[in-house]
Protein backbone atom coordinates (compact mmCIF):
# COMPACT_ATOMS: atom_id res chain seq x y z
CA UNK A 1 0.00 0.00 0.00
CA UNK A 2 1.30 3.52 -0.98
CA UNK A 3 0.38 7.34 0.41
CA UNK A 4 -1.19 7.60 -2.62
CA UNK A 5 -3.57 4.75 -2.42
CA UNK A 6 -5.66 6.67 0.57
CA UNK A 7 -5.36 9.80 -1.76
CA UNK A 8 -9.20 9.11 -2.60
CA UNK A 9 -10.31 9.16 0.99
CA UNK A 10 -12.00 12.62 2.83
CA UNK A 11 -12.15 13.48 5.93
CA UNK A 12 -8.93 11.43 7.08
CA UNK A 13 -8.60 10.45 10.61
CA UNK A 14 -5.02 9.57 12.18
CA UNK A 15 -5.40 7.18 14.91
CA UNK A 16 -2.28 6.56 17.57
CA UNK A 17 -2.69 3.57 20.18
CA UNK A 18 -3.74 4.06 23.86
CA UNK A 19 -1.21 5.63 25.62
CA UNK A 20 1.36 7.26 22.28
CA UNK A 21 4.64 7.09 22.68
CA UNK A 22 7.24 9.51 20.85
CA UNK A 23 7.63 7.15 17.91
CA UNK A 24 3.38 6.97 17.42
CA UNK A 25 3.33 10.50 17.66
CA UNK A 26 6.62 11.30 15.43
CA UNK A 27 5.05 9.05 12.78
CA UNK A 28 1.44 10.09 12.94
CA UNK A 29 2.44 13.86 12.83
CA UNK A 30 3.88 12.74 9.41
CA UNK A 31 0.89 11.63 8.09
CA UNK A 32 -0.92 14.56 9.21
CA UNK A 33 1.21 16.84 7.80
CA UNK A 34 1.38 14.59 4.11
CA UNK A 35 -2.74 14.55 3.98
CA UNK A 36 -2.75 18.56 5.28
CA UNK A 37 -0.84 19.38 2.31
CA UNK A 38 -2.90 17.84 -0.61
CA UNK A 39 -5.75 19.73 1.35
CA UNK A 40 -7.41 16.85 2.93
CA UNK A 41 -9.82 17.31 6.22
CA UNK A 42 -7.10 15.78 8.31
CA UNK A 43 -7.14 15.01 12.20
CA UNK A 44 -4.89 13.44 14.31
CA UNK A 45 -6.34 11.78 17.70
CA UNK A 46 -6.00 9.29 20.25
CA UNK A 47 -7.85 7.60 22.92
CA UNK A 48 -7.26 4.96 26.06
CA UNK A 49 -7.96 5.56 29.94
CA UNK A 50 -4.91 8.13 30.16
CA UNK A 51 -3.87 12.09 28.24
CA UNK A 52 -0.62 11.97 27.55
CA UNK A 53 1.20 12.46 30.66
CA UNK A 54 5.11 12.35 30.27
CA UNK A 55 7.06 15.28 30.60
CA UNK A 56 8.90 14.91 27.29
CA UNK A 57 6.25 13.72 25.31
CA UNK A 58 4.26 16.84 26.47
CA UNK A 59 7.47 18.51 25.48
CA UNK A 60 7.38 17.15 21.88
CA UNK A 61 3.49 17.97 21.33
CA UNK A 62 3.69 21.67 22.85
CA UNK A 63 7.68 22.78 20.80
CA UNK A 64 7.01 21.12 17.62
CA UNK A 65 3.25 22.28 17.50
CA UNK A 66 1.83 18.66 17.02
CA UNK A 67 -1.87 19.17 16.85
CA UNK A 68 -2.59 15.96 18.90
CA UNK A 69 -6.37 15.11 20.17
CA UNK A 70 -7.57 13.31 23.07
CA UNK A 71 -10.85 11.82 22.07
CA UNK A 72 -12.61 11.03 25.46
CA UNK A 73 -16.30 9.61 23.55
CA UNK A 74 -14.84 6.07 22.49
CA UNK A 75 -18.62 5.69 20.87
CA UNK A 76 -17.59 8.42 17.90
CA UNK A 77 -18.13 7.06 14.54
CA UNK A 78 -15.13 7.87 12.42
CA UNK A 79 -16.08 8.81 8.75
CA UNK A 80 -14.51 8.57 5.62
CA UNK A 81 -10.85 6.67 6.36
CA UNK A 82 -9.00 5.70 9.70
CA UNK A 83 -5.68 5.16 10.07
CA UNK A 84 -4.04 3.63 13.15
CA UNK A 85 -0.79 4.15 13.16
CA UNK A 86 2.21 2.35 14.97
CA UNK A 87 -0.97 -0.03 15.92
CA UNK A 88 -3.08 -2.14 14.10
CA UNK A 89 -6.92 -1.62 13.93
CA UNK A 90 -9.09 -4.39 16.36
CA UNK A 91 -5.20 -4.62 18.66
CA UNK A 92 -5.17 -4.82 22.25
CA UNK A 93 -2.84 -1.90 22.48
CA UNK A 94 -5.90 0.60 20.87
CA UNK A 95 -9.04 1.79 21.35
CA UNK A 96 -11.30 0.34 18.71
CA UNK A 97 -13.60 3.10 17.01
CA UNK A 98 -16.47 2.25 14.48
CA UNK A 99 -15.19 3.96 10.79
CA UNK A 100 -16.55 3.71 7.34
CA UNK A 101 -12.97 2.45 6.38
CA UNK A 102 -9.54 1.36 7.87
CA UNK A 103 -5.95 1.36 7.19
CA UNK A 104 -2.82 0.29 8.98
CA UNK A 105 0.32 1.83 8.69
CA UNK A 106 2.73 -0.37 11.54
CA UNK A 107 6.22 -1.74 12.07
CA UNK A 108 5.01 -5.07 14.51
CA UNK A 109 4.57 -8.19 13.83
CA UNK A 110 1.03 -8.97 12.16
CA UNK A 111 -1.79 -9.29 14.16
CA UNK A 112 -4.61 -8.02 12.40
CA UNK A 113 -3.79 -10.14 8.92
CA UNK A 114 -7.95 -9.52 7.17
CA UNK A 115 -7.23 -6.19 6.64
CA UNK A 116 -7.27 -4.60 3.51
CA UNK A 117 -5.20 -1.38 3.43
CA UNK A 118 -2.18 -2.20 5.15
CA UNK A 119 1.40 -1.18 5.09
CA UNK A 120 3.20 -3.09 7.81
CA UNK A 121 6.83 -3.82 7.90
CA UNK A 122 8.21 -5.34 11.63
CA UNK A 123 11.55 -4.97 9.97
CA UNK A 124 12.14 -1.69 10.74
CA UNK A 125 13.07 0.46 14.32
CA UNK A 126 10.26 2.52 13.99
CA UNK A 127 6.83 3.50 12.63
CA UNK A 128 8.45 6.88 12.34
CA UNK A 129 10.61 5.08 9.51
CA UNK A 130 7.88 3.91 7.70
CA UNK A 131 6.21 7.11 7.22
CA UNK A 132 9.52 8.34 6.06
CA UNK A 133 9.86 5.59 3.35
CA UNK A 134 6.42 6.22 2.34
CA UNK A 135 5.97 10.10 1.96
CA UNK A 136 9.42 9.85 -0.32
CA UNK A 137 8.14 7.01 -2.32
CA UNK A 138 5.50 10.33 -3.04
CA UNK A 139 8.37 12.91 -3.09
CA UNK A 140 7.18 14.35 -0.40
CA UNK A 141 10.03 17.18 0.68
CA UNK A 142 10.34 15.62 4.28
CA UNK A 143 13.59 17.41 4.77
CA UNK A 144 12.54 21.07 4.05
CA UNK A 145 10.19 20.44 7.18
CA UNK A 146 12.83 21.08 10.15
CA UNK A 147 9.52 20.60 12.66
CA UNK A 148 8.31 17.43 10.78
CA UNK A 149 11.56 16.30 10.37
CA UNK A 150 12.09 16.79 14.07
CA UNK A 151 9.32 14.76 15.10
CA UNK A 152 10.50 11.64 12.77
CA UNK A 153 14.00 11.70 14.00
CA UNK A 154 12.77 11.35 17.56
CA UNK A 155 10.20 8.44 17.45
CA UNK A 156 13.05 6.60 15.61
CA UNK A 157 15.50 8.14 18.40
CA UNK A 158 13.33 7.00 21.48
CA UNK A 159 11.94 3.77 19.92
CA UNK A 160 15.62 2.35 19.31
CA UNK A 161 17.20 3.26 22.72
CA UNK A 162 18.66 6.53 21.32
CA UNK A 163 19.53 4.69 18.34
CA UNK A 164 21.67 2.05 20.45
CA UNK A 165 18.87 -0.86 19.15
CA UNK A 166 19.01 0.51 15.27
CA UNK A 167 19.60 -2.19 12.90
CA UNK A 168 17.87 -2.03 9.67
CA UNK A 169 19.29 -0.01 7.05
CA UNK A 170 16.44 1.99 6.05
CA UNK A 171 16.36 3.58 9.49
CA UNK A 172 20.22 4.02 9.38
CA UNK A 173 19.25 6.18 6.52
CA UNK A 174 16.77 8.34 7.61
CA UNK A 175 18.43 9.27 11.01
CA UNK A 176 21.69 10.18 8.31
CA UNK A 177 19.29 12.10 6.20
CA UNK A 178 16.72 14.47 7.47
CA UNK A 179 17.89 17.84 9.19
CA UNK A 180 16.37 17.93 13.10
CA UNK A 181 16.66 20.57 15.83
CA UNK A 182 19.13 19.16 18.73
CA UNK A 183 18.60 21.42 20.88
CA UNK A 184 14.87 20.28 21.18
CA UNK A 185 16.31 16.71 21.30
CA UNK A 186 18.45 17.18 24.19
CA UNK A 187 15.50 18.93 25.80
CA UNK A 188 13.31 16.10 24.99
CA UNK A 189 15.97 13.08 26.13
CA UNK A 190 16.83 15.46 29.11
CA UNK A 191 12.78 15.24 30.45
CA UNK A 192 12.58 11.35 30.11
CA UNK A 193 12.84 9.76 33.78
CA UNK A 194 10.55 10.31 36.14
CA UNK A 195 11.28 9.78 39.60
CA UNK A 196 8.74 7.03 39.84
CA UNK A 197 10.68 5.06 36.73
CA UNK A 198 13.75 5.44 38.63
CA UNK A 199 12.70 3.36 41.66
CA UNK A 200 11.36 0.85 39.33
CA UNK A 201 14.61 0.95 37.54
CA UNK A 202 15.94 0.41 41.26
CA UNK A 203 13.98 -2.29 42.35
CA UNK A 204 14.57 -4.27 39.06
CA UNK A 205 18.26 -4.76 39.50
CA UNK A 206 17.76 -5.95 43.10
CA UNK A 207 16.43 -9.53 41.28
CA UNK A 208 18.47 -11.14 38.70
CA UNK A 209 18.68 -14.84 37.12
CA UNK A 210 22.27 -15.13 36.37
CA UNK A 211 24.25 -17.84 34.68
CA UNK A 212 27.93 -18.82 35.34
CA UNK A 213 28.75 -21.24 32.90
CA UNK A 214 27.93 -18.65 29.79
CA UNK A 215 28.07 -15.45 31.62
CA UNK A 216 24.84 -13.82 31.53
CA UNK A 217 22.05 -12.50 33.27
CA UNK A 218 18.49 -11.61 32.80
CA UNK A 219 16.18 -9.48 34.58
CA UNK A 220 12.32 -8.51 34.58
CA UNK A 221 11.60 -4.63 35.03
CA UNK A 222 7.80 -3.35 35.96
CA UNK A 223 6.29 -2.04 33.01
CA UNK A 224 8.38 1.12 32.49
CA UNK A 225 9.60 3.32 28.89
CA UNK A 226 12.10 1.42 26.98
CA UNK A 227 14.98 3.52 27.77
CA UNK A 228 14.54 2.55 31.07
CA UNK A 229 15.10 -0.67 30.35
CA UNK A 230 18.46 0.06 28.09
CA UNK A 231 19.10 1.96 31.07
CA UNK A 232 19.03 -1.09 33.37
CA UNK A 233 20.97 -2.80 31.05
CA UNK A 234 23.61 -0.41 30.29
CA UNK A 235 24.26 -0.54 34.06
CA UNK A 236 23.80 -4.28 34.19
CA UNK A 237 26.38 -4.74 31.77
CA UNK A 238 29.43 -3.31 33.91
CA UNK A 239 29.04 -6.16 36.17
CA UNK A 240 32.86 -8.23 35.96
CA UNK A 241 30.84 -11.28 35.76
CA UNK A 242 28.61 -10.14 33.28
CA UNK A 243 28.92 -10.73 29.66
CA UNK A 244 25.75 -9.95 27.68
CA UNK A 245 22.28 -9.89 29.69
CA UNK A 246 18.96 -9.36 28.86
CA UNK A 247 16.34 -6.58 30.40
CA UNK A 248 12.72 -7.03 29.61
CA UNK A 249 9.28 -6.31 30.61
CA UNK A 250 5.47 -6.81 30.09
CA UNK A 251 3.56 -4.31 27.57
CA UNK A 252 0.30 -4.28 26.32
CA UNK A 253 0.90 -6.36 23.39
CA UNK A 254 3.87 -7.94 24.44
CA UNK A 255 7.42 -7.85 25.95
CA UNK A 256 9.83 -5.58 25.33
CA UNK A 257 13.44 -5.95 25.59
CA UNK A 258 17.43 -4.53 25.77
CA UNK A 259 20.16 -6.83 24.74
CA UNK A 260 23.60 -5.70 25.82
CA UNK A 261 27.20 -7.92 25.13
CA UNK A 262 31.22 -6.48 26.00
CA UNK A 263 32.30 -9.73 24.59
CA UNK A 264 32.90 -9.87 20.66
CA UNK A 265 31.44 -13.46 20.77
CA UNK A 266 27.91 -12.51 21.36
CA UNK A 267 26.64 -9.81 18.93
CA UNK A 268 23.59 -8.00 20.74
CA UNK A 269 22.11 -7.73 17.46
CA UNK A 270 21.76 -10.99 16.16
CA UNK A 271 20.94 -12.29 19.77
CA UNK A 272 18.27 -10.14 20.02
CA UNK A 273 17.11 -11.03 16.55
CA UNK A 274 17.78 -15.12 17.80
CA UNK A 275 15.72 -14.44 20.84
CA UNK A 276 12.67 -12.90 18.96
CA UNK A 277 13.00 -14.95 16.01
CA UNK A 278 9.48 -16.49 14.50
CA UNK A 279 7.59 -14.26 17.70
CA UNK A 280 8.72 -10.87 17.09
CA UNK A 281 12.02 -8.78 16.16
CA UNK A 282 15.11 -7.89 17.17
CA UNK A 283 18.32 -6.27 16.25
CA UNK A 284 20.89 -3.38 16.61
CA UNK A 285 24.28 -3.08 17.05
CA UNK A 286 27.21 -5.64 18.02
CA UNK A 287 27.52 -4.09 21.83
CA UNK A 288 23.78 -2.95 22.16
CA UNK A 289 20.77 -4.03 20.89
CA UNK A 290 16.86 -4.64 21.58
CA UNK A 291 13.60 -6.11 20.15
CA UNK A 292 10.15 -6.93 20.70
CA UNK A 293 8.06 -10.23 21.21
CA UNK A 294 4.34 -10.21 20.46
CA UNK A 295 1.52 -11.54 23.28
CA UNK A 296 -0.49 -13.49 20.36
CA UNK A 297 2.42 -14.81 18.90
CA UNK A 298 4.23 -16.14 22.03
CA UNK A 299 0.77 -17.58 23.79
CA UNK A 300 0.52 -19.38 20.28
CA UNK A 301 4.27 -20.90 20.36
CA UNK A 302 4.44 -20.60 24.31
CA UNK A 303 1.17 -21.06 26.08
CA UNK A 304 2.87 -22.76 28.80
CA UNK A 305 5.99 -21.28 29.41
CA UNK A 306 6.77 -17.99 32.09
CA UNK A 307 8.67 -15.26 30.51
CA UNK A 308 11.31 -16.02 32.63
CA UNK A 309 11.64 -19.62 31.70
CA UNK A 310 11.41 -19.04 27.98
CA UNK A 311 14.50 -16.40 27.95
CA UNK A 312 16.70 -18.45 30.02
CA UNK A 313 15.72 -21.63 27.58
CA UNK A 314 16.61 -19.11 24.52
CA UNK A 315 19.84 -17.83 26.35
CA UNK A 316 20.97 -21.94 26.82
CA UNK A 317 20.18 -22.86 23.43
CA UNK A 318 22.20 -19.54 22.05
CA UNK A 319 25.28 -20.75 23.66
CA UNK A 320 24.86 -24.34 24.01
CA UNK A 321 24.55 -24.99 20.18
CA UNK A 322 27.08 -22.82 18.71
CA UNK A 323 30.37 -23.49 17.73
CA UNK A 324 33.06 -20.30 16.84
CA UNK A 325 35.65 -20.32 14.28
CA UNK A 326 38.63 -18.32 14.15
CA UNK A 327 39.75 -18.74 10.73
CA UNK A 328 43.31 -17.62 11.39
CA UNK A 329 43.84 -20.23 13.26
CA UNK A 330 41.21 -22.87 12.37
CA UNK A 331 42.52 -26.16 11.33
CA UNK A 332 39.97 -27.17 8.95
CA UNK A 333 39.18 -30.76 8.31
CA UNK A 334 38.38 -30.68 4.32
CA UNK A 335 37.63 -34.76 4.34
CA UNK A 336 33.97 -34.16 5.06
CA UNK A 337 33.80 -31.63 2.55
CA UNK A 338 32.29 -31.33 -1.39
CA UNK A 339 34.26 -29.30 -3.57
CA UNK A 340 32.12 -26.70 -5.64
CA UNK A 341 32.61 -23.89 -8.33
CA UNK A 342 30.70 -20.89 -8.82
CA UNK A 343 28.26 -20.64 -11.86
CA UNK A 344 28.20 -19.10 -14.42
CA UNK A 345 26.03 -15.94 -13.32
CA UNK A 346 26.84 -12.39 -13.41
CA UNK A 347 27.73 -10.69 -10.40
CA UNK A 348 28.76 -6.97 -9.26
CA UNK A 349 32.10 -6.00 -8.21
CA UNK A 350 33.51 -2.65 -7.83
CA UNK A 351 37.23 -0.70 -7.33
CA UNK A 352 36.88 0.78 -4.35
CA UNK A 353 39.01 3.15 -5.44
CA UNK A 354 36.39 4.22 -8.19
CA UNK A 355 34.35 5.88 -5.48
CA UNK A 356 37.00 7.35 -2.91
CA UNK A 357 40.07 7.91 -2.53
CA UNK A 358 42.75 5.66 -1.17
CA UNK A 359 43.03 5.66 2.51
CA UNK A 360 38.90 6.67 2.77
CA UNK A 361 37.27 5.44 6.02
CA UNK A 362 34.11 4.01 4.93
CA UNK A 363 31.07 1.99 6.14
CA UNK A 364 29.61 -0.67 3.35
CA UNK A 365 25.64 -1.15 4.38
CA UNK A 366 23.92 -3.58 3.52
CA UNK A 367 20.52 -5.52 4.71
CA UNK A 368 22.87 -7.59 6.59
CA UNK A 369 24.64 -5.03 8.76
CA UNK A 370 26.81 -2.23 8.33
CA UNK A 371 30.87 -3.25 7.62
CA UNK A 372 33.82 -0.83 8.74
CA UNK A 373 36.42 -1.17 5.87
CA UNK A 374 39.36 1.09 4.49
CA UNK A 375 39.68 2.37 1.33
CA UNK A 376 43.01 0.26 -0.12
CA UNK A 377 44.25 0.05 -3.58
CA UNK A 378 43.78 -3.45 -3.88
CA UNK A 379 40.32 -3.28 -2.57
CA UNK A 380 37.34 -5.02 -4.94
CA UNK A 381 33.66 -5.16 -3.38
CA UNK A 382 31.51 -7.59 -4.67
CA UNK A 383 28.11 -8.26 -5.02
CA UNK A 384 26.26 -11.13 -4.61
CA UNK A 385 23.10 -12.87 -6.23
CA UNK A 386 20.59 -11.35 -3.36
CA UNK A 387 22.38 -8.44 -2.67
CA UNK A 388 24.86 -9.62 -0.08
CA UNK A 389 28.68 -7.74 -0.11
CA UNK A 390 31.57 -9.25 0.85
CA UNK A 391 35.45 -7.61 0.35
CA UNK A 392 38.19 -9.36 -2.18
CA UNK A 393 41.44 -8.26 -3.04
CA UNK A 394 42.72 -7.76 -6.64
CA UNK A 395 44.50 -10.90 -6.88
CA UNK A 396 41.72 -12.59 -5.57
CA UNK A 397 39.30 -11.14 -8.01
CA UNK A 398 41.69 -11.62 -11.00
CA UNK A 399 42.60 -15.01 -9.85
CA UNK A 400 38.76 -15.95 -9.91
CA UNK A 401 36.52 -13.96 -12.62
CA UNK A 402 36.70 -12.63 -15.86
CA UNK A 403 34.78 -8.97 -16.08
CA UNK A 404 31.96 -8.77 -18.82
CA UNK A 405 31.21 -6.12 -21.77
CA UNK A 406 27.16 -5.66 -20.52
CA UNK A 407 26.61 -3.27 -17.42
CA UNK A 408 25.55 -4.21 -13.96
CA UNK A 409 21.62 -5.13 -14.34
CA UNK A 410 20.69 -2.94 -11.04
CA UNK A 411 16.88 -3.95 -11.79
CA UNK A 412 17.63 -7.38 -11.43
CA UNK A 413 18.93 -7.22 -8.31
CA UNK A 414 16.02 -4.64 -6.93
CA UNK A 415 13.90 -7.56 -7.58
CA UNK A 416 16.20 -9.58 -5.37
CA UNK A 417 16.18 -8.04 -2.36
CA UNK A 418 14.78 -5.19 -0.20
CA UNK A 419 17.53 -2.70 0.18
CA UNK A 420 20.34 -1.58 -2.14
CA UNK A 421 24.01 -1.35 -0.55
CA UNK A 422 25.43 1.75 -0.28
CA UNK A 423 28.84 2.97 0.23
CA UNK A 424 29.40 5.64 3.19
CA UNK A 425 32.59 8.29 3.71
CA UNK A 426 33.03 8.12 7.71
CA UNK A 427 35.04 11.26 7.26
CA UNK A 428 32.42 13.86 5.31
CA UNK A 429 29.05 11.52 5.45
CA UNK A 430 28.73 11.26 1.83
CA UNK A 431 26.70 8.22 0.77
CA UNK A 432 26.42 6.53 -2.70
CA UNK A 433 25.28 3.35 -3.96
CA UNK A 434 27.35 0.46 -4.70
CA UNK A 435 25.44 -0.28 -8.07
CA UNK A 436 26.07 3.07 -9.55
CA UNK A 437 29.66 2.33 -9.83
CA UNK A 438 29.17 -1.45 -10.47
CA UNK A 439 30.60 -3.60 -13.23
CA UNK A 440 29.78 -7.54 -14.23
CA UNK A 441 31.81 -10.11 -13.83
CA UNK A 442 31.90 -13.91 -14.13
CA UNK A 443 33.58 -16.99 -12.38
CA UNK A 444 36.45 -18.53 -14.54
CA UNK A 445 35.75 -21.93 -12.99
CA UNK A 446 40.02 -21.24 -12.23
CA UNK A 447 39.26 -21.66 -8.21
CA UNK A 448 37.12 -23.55 -6.59
CA UNK A 449 35.94 -23.68 -2.72
CA UNK A 450 35.66 -26.52 -0.23
CA UNK A 451 32.03 -26.52 1.91
CA UNK A 452 29.69 -28.65 3.98
CA UNK A 453 26.29 -27.72 5.23
CA UNK A 454 25.82 -26.48 8.65
CA UNK A 455 23.93 -28.60 10.75
CA UNK A 456 23.93 -25.75 14.36
CA UNK A 457 24.84 -22.00 14.58
CA UNK A 458 28.42 -21.72 14.07
CA UNK A 459 30.20 -18.43 14.21
CA UNK A 460 33.26 -17.85 11.94
CA UNK A 461 35.61 -14.67 12.56
CA UNK A 462 37.21 -14.37 8.84
CA UNK A 463 40.88 -13.09 7.93
CA UNK A 464 39.08 -9.91 6.77
CA UNK A 465 36.57 -9.13 9.45
CA UNK A 466 38.16 -8.15 12.48
CA UNK A 467 36.65 -8.37 15.17
CA UNK A 468 32.93 -8.88 13.81
CA UNK A 469 31.84 -12.46 12.70
CA UNK A 470 29.90 -14.21 10.03
CA UNK A 471 26.99 -15.80 11.79
CA UNK A 472 25.35 -19.08 9.91
CA UNK A 473 22.31 -20.83 10.76
CA UNK A 474 21.45 -24.62 10.18
CA UNK A 475 21.35 -25.16 6.46
CA UNK A 476 23.86 -22.40 5.63
CA UNK A 477 27.21 -23.47 4.44
CA UNK A 478 30.42 -23.45 6.03
CA UNK A 479 33.47 -22.63 2.92
CA UNK A 480 36.86 -22.41 2.37
CA UNK A 481 39.12 -21.24 -0.48
CA UNK A 482 40.69 -24.12 -2.16
CA UNK A 483 43.80 -22.02 -2.37
CA UNK A 484 43.78 -21.00 0.73
CA UNK A 485 42.34 -23.13 3.59
CA UNK A 486 42.25 -20.20 6.08
CA UNK A 487 39.93 -17.76 3.87
CA UNK A 488 36.94 -19.49 6.36
CA UNK A 489 33.50 -17.73 5.86
CA UNK A 490 29.79 -18.69 5.86
CA UNK A 491 27.40 -18.28 3.06
CA UNK A 492 23.62 -18.28 3.25
CA UNK A 493 21.86 -21.51 1.82
CA UNK A 494 19.48 -19.48 -0.35
CA UNK A 495 22.54 -17.39 -2.00
CA UNK A 496 24.79 -20.73 -1.87
CA UNK A 497 22.90 -22.67 -4.03
CA UNK A 498 21.88 -20.00 -6.33
CA UNK A 499 25.89 -19.31 -6.36
CA UNK A 500 27.51 -22.81 -6.36
CA UNK A 501 27.74 -26.04 -7.98
CA UNK A 502 29.33 -28.98 -7.53
CA UNK A 503 32.75 -29.34 -9.98
CA UNK A 504 33.07 -31.23 -12.26
CA UNK A 505 36.29 -33.12 -12.09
Amino acid sequence: MRLADLEKYDPITIQCHDNPDADAIGAGFGLYTYFKSIGKNTRLIYSGQNKIHKANLKLMVEKLEIPIVYMEDKDTYIDGLLITVDCQYGAGNVTKLKADRVAVIDHHQIEMPKLELKEINSSLGSCSTLVWKMMKEENFPVEEDRILSTALYYGLYSDTNQFAEIYNPVDMDMRDAIPCNMSMIRLFRNSNLSLAELEVAGIAMIRYIYNDDHKYAIIRSKPCDPNILGMISDFLIQVDEVWSCIVYNEINDGYKFSVRSCVKEVNASELAAFVSEQIGSGGGHMEKAGGFISRKLYEEYYPTLHSEAYFSEKMNEYFDHTEIIYADDYEVDIADMDKYCKKKIPLGFVKATDIFPVGTPITIRTLEGDVDMMVAPKLYIMIGVKGEVYPSTKGQFEKSYRIMDEPYNLQDLAERTEYIPTIKNRVDGTARFLTSYAGTCIANGKIGIYAKQIDQMVKVFTNWGGDKYMLGKKGDYLVVRCDDLHDIYVVEQDAFLKTYEPCME
